[in-house]
């Protein structure tokens, strides 16, 4: 496996209680479990998706539903302890080439030891790609003129100084996603003031931090499961109900999140300018903010918003489009990143690189062929997290499946009707046109236009779907 982050610990649980005579690593390149939030360290970074959905289906949460990156750690530090994950996950264990060879039936992992600089090889017999969708190592900047003369500090939240004390100074936030959502309210209450600059509006969905049910279940003194289950439902039925909507009735969805966030709003401010987007609902990611802080900043004066586009950076800040100079001492660039497709490593099957442009995806976990390589891969509209469950139990049963019959490799392979079958994009843009989308489109693998080389669904689709795949069909076994 790699990658120790929520989808490799959530593989790691299933082959630890599944599969407890297998043996198993999980490579891990960074100096320390929890992937993205291990990585990411700004000020007040957080889920934007609710915990009982987030968390794994086999552990409850206890705690607010949104919680903070330390808590999220510690959640996933008591999976590790409870498993007995420790002694399987190697950290500083940098992947820089993967080879499968079909005379020996393996995998061959490159390894180079970011603490030591040696380097390794390790041999498995099956692949799972755990390691998330972005780039951990560079973040997106755009290019700016003139940053060379601005006297201030410029920082990417992705590599958040741990010195950088932002008390007392004008912060300037570019962008308006979800980690700006995070931040801005974060960095409103040490900093003079922090400004938003966006290029265009995002959609907002002020969200509590616990859920009324979860109140209303406390006092039940319930077990955990229970509880968990049920606020798992409870979170799935509305976030069905937001992607349902968004997708067949756009218009009215549109007018719900204007109109409520439009009482948390200043009175003088431009909701047409400053909080209409330009796309349907959950096109791009919807901003979520806690307990509606946000708007919190927004109304006591502490942080404001300004819609216009990055002429140049001057010496005290930046000059925008309309000719006006927004002041700051620190510019955080919240502009994003780039996926990274199977984290850049290089792969090659019996000594011929693998371009996955060329290919298509097996149910969204597997790539065509390529022998006995699985991927996990979430949701971006619904919790991460639900889809891994959801993988862990497609390869779990893929793995029975050759136990039974017997077979070391399997490998999702074209029928003869998908001859002239189209490549279809990764993710059509009418479907999700994030920027991170739209930069790596180019890259990645591809989909079809029928069963089972489709992709990219919605939960309430794969939780019906994935359980009932047929494991021989577009899988070939030897």
């Amino acid at each position: 496996m790699i990658g120790a982050g929520i989808s490799g610990i959530g593989a790691a649980h299933r082959m630890r209680t599944d599969f407890p005579d297998l043996g198993f690593v999980v490579l891990e390149a960074q100096d320390d479990r929890g992937g993205t939030w291990w990585t990411h360290r700004f000020p007040g970074v957080r889920s934007d998706s609710d915990l009982f959905t987030y968390g794994y289906r086999h552990k409850p949460w206890h705690g607010p539903a949104i919680a903070s990156g330390d808590a999220i750690l510690g959640y996933l530090d008591e999976v590790i302890a409870e498993d007995g994950l420790a002694p399987h996950i190697h950290y500083h264990h940098r992947v820089t080439a993967l080879e499968w060879s079909s005379e020996d039936d393996r995998w061959t992992a490159r390894v180079t030891r970011t603490d030591t600089g040696r380097h390794l090889q390790i041999t498995a017999d099956f692949l799972w790609m755990c390691q998330g969708f972005y780039d951990h190592d560079t973040p997106h900047i755009p290019h700016w003129p003139g940053r060379r003369h601005f006297e201030g500090t410029v920082v990417h939240p992705q590599h958040w100084p741990r010195d950088l004390d932002p008390t007392g100074s004008r912060v300037l936030v570019v962008g308006s996603g979800s980690t700006a959502a995070t931040i801005v309210p974060a960095l409103a209450r040490q900093a003079e003031h922090v400004t938003m600059l966006q290029r265009s509006p995002s959609y907002w969905l002020p969200a509590p931090t616990v859920h009324e049910l979860a109140t209303l279940l406390e006092p039940l003194a319930l077990p955990a499961e229970w509880t968990h289950e049920i606020m798992r439902r409870a979170y799935t039925q509305q976030l069905d109900l937001l992607a349902d909507t968004s997708r067949t009735d756009p218009d009215s969805m549109h007018e719900f999140l204007i109109d409520t966030i439009r009482p948390l709003l200043p009175d003088d401010i431009d909701v047409a300018t400053h909080f209409t987007p330009r796309y349907r609902p959950w096109q791009q990611r919807i901003a979520i903010t806690p307990d509606g802080e946000f708007f919190t900043a927004l109304r006591e004066g502490t942080a404001s918003v300004v819609t216009d586009t990055i002429s140049e950076f001057t010496a005290e800040g930046v000059r925008v489009r309309s000719g006006e100079i927004v002041p700051a001492d620190i510019v955080v660039t919240a502009t994003g990143f780039d996926l990274a497709v199977f984290a850049g490593i290089p792969f090659t099957v019996d000594g011929e690189p693998v371009d996955f442009s060329t290919r298509v995806t097996w149910r969204g976990l597997m790539v065509s062929g390529i022998p006995n390589m699985a991927f996990t891969f979430g949701y971006f509209r619904h919790s991460w997290t639900l889809r891994v469950d959801l993988v862990n139990d497609v390869v779990a049963r893929i793995f029975d499946r050759m136990q039974d019959r017997g077979t070391g490799v399997v490998t999702p392979t074209l029928r003869p009707q998908d001859a002239d079958m189209p490549l279809l994009p990764w993710m059509p843009e009418e479907n999700f046109n994030a920027g991170y989308v739209r930069r790596s489109q180019h890259a990645m693998f591809r989909q079809g236009d029928r069963e089972p080389w489709t992709h990219m669904h919605e939960y309430s689709h794969d939780r019906t779907a994935l359980p009932a795949a047929d494991l021989d069909d577009g899988l070939q076994y030897r």
